[in-house]
């Protein structure tokens, strides 16, 4: 019988066994993966049709997104007002986003009406006609919103140092502009959809309590499209970055805030010392009980907040430093930073510590893996970017595993001052 009075034991999140539900693999009889976590309580589901219609493939800047944007905006048939106005009879929500080098239209939907929501779904990724009268609506509500957003400090340090580590003309460092939006016609919608939607590389992601016959559902509406038949679209960009590494840029004469964005280039998934590197960023500035935030936020004062991360491109990726400081304390932030990393360089993290890192993500881990939509978020991360099965279970046992001496040496690797570029935007 349980002992109300005794405390229950507790136990580190590093001492449980995690594992990645394991997902079911199909494949349409046009060539479509679907995969599929069946789980949950709930008669709801999430769907995701995922193309490689990023802007890593577009010629001309903002047709991805555009694209993107426009699905949802009439069909031969439809108004966008129509479309809009089914899936809201049905309680079900149809969304569609645009990223670095795929796009996705996501549908979260009670399973039942699964059978009157996928034809107006296929016929969205078929028949989408990009209305005129919705471009120039498209075009007009991006400019009014980046004449605001260009007034912000953070905005324009998250699109200037991106420009720095990739260059202006790499998918990752380009940027909206007016010109951008000007230049936007419904022929290069036209045939960016034709190319990439219609006749484009889709991989379906499906999670949630899912029908009997969810992949003949899938299969009659989708199976049959002129989809996947030329295989995924190869393309390159060459990475032009800044040679100049510091910078300071007057935005606001009168601002009170400075943006701080410190950033370097760094290999994308596959290499070996990533899933590493994610627990030293966690150690360095990735959570709440980070070095930086020790330092910077709780002894210094000069934020409300810092953060480091690694961001999650397919390609190239980044190890990217951001905050918001007052002016007057922007270049001393800088110089903390520059401490931080000379500690982790030279001295060893203690067992307390690092245990406090390694419990904190793994943790995270656990929460993530809160039923079925989170679950099938790793399964897309894992097969997006093209990595092997085991690679949750490799990244949960390198969290468990490493040393203190294996992030010293990563942080002499890689913490270096000279490899990062420094950007202050007023």
């Amino acid at each position: 019988m349980l002992n109300r009075l005794e405390a229950p034991a507790i136990k580190d999140a590093i001492e449980f066994d995690i594992q990645l539900k394991p997902c079911n693999k199909y494949t349409l009889d046009n060539g479509i993966r679907v995969y599929t976590v069946d789980a949950g309580e709930e008669e709801v589901l999430q769907l995701e049709w995922v193309f490689y219609a990023g802007n890593w493939f577009e010629e001309q800047n903002m047709v991805a997104a555009a694209t993107s944007h426009l699905l949802k905006n009439g069909t031969t048939a439809k108004t966008a007002f129509q479309v809009n106005e089914h899936f809201e009879y049905y309680g079900a929500y149809l969304n569609r986003g645009c990223y670095s080098e795929t796009a996705a239209v996501t549908l979260h939907s009670l399973s039942k009406h699964l059978p009157h929501l996928l034809p107006v779904v296929q016929e969205l990724i078929t028949d989408c006609i990009f209305p005129e009268e919705e471009l120039q609506l498209f075009k007009q509500n991006n400019k009014q919103r980046l004449e605001v957003s260009l007034k912000k400090s953070d905005f324009v340090a998250g699109r200037l140092v991106d420009e720095y580590i990739y260059g202006i003309d790499h998918p990752y460092g380009k940027y909206s502009s007016f010109a951008a939006y000007d230049a936007l016609t419904r022929e290069h919608l036209q045939a960016f959809y034709k190319q990439y939607y219609q006749q484009g590389h889709c991989i379906i992601f499906v999670a949630g309590k899912l029908p009997a016959d969810i992949i003949e559902q899938l299969n009659t509406n989708f199976g049959h499209l002129p989809l996947n038949k030329n295989g995924r679209t190869s393309k390159t960009h060459i990475l032009q970055p800044a040679v100049e590494k510091k910078y300071r840029i007057s935005n606001d004469p009168d601002g009170v805030q400075g943006s701080i964005r410190m950033a370097r280039p760094f290999p994308n998934r596959h290499h070996p010392d990533f899933t590493k590197v994610m627990v030293l960023n966690n150690l360095f500035g990735g959570f709440f009980g980070s070095r930086l935030m020790d330092n910077i936020r709780e002894d210094k004062g000069y934020t409300y907040g810092i953060h480091s991360y690694l961001q999650n491109h397919m390609h190239n990726s980044a190890w990217m430093i951001a905050t918001e400081a007052g002016r007057d304390v922007c270049e001393p932030t800088i110089t903390e930073v520059y401490k931080e990393m000379k500690t982790l360089r030279e001295e060893l993290v203690d067992d307390e510590e690092l245990l406090l890192v390694k419990n904190f993500m793994l943790g995270s881990v656990l929460g993530d893996l809160d039923g079925p939509f989170h679950i099938i978020g790793r399964w897309k991360n894992i097969v997006l970017n093209d990595l092997p099965d085991t690679y949750f279970a490799d990244y949960i046992r390198t969290i468990k595993t490493i040393t203190a001496e294996e992030l010293l040496a990563l942080s002499g690797k890689y913490l270096q001052p000279e490899a990062f570029y420094e950007l202050v935007v007023i």
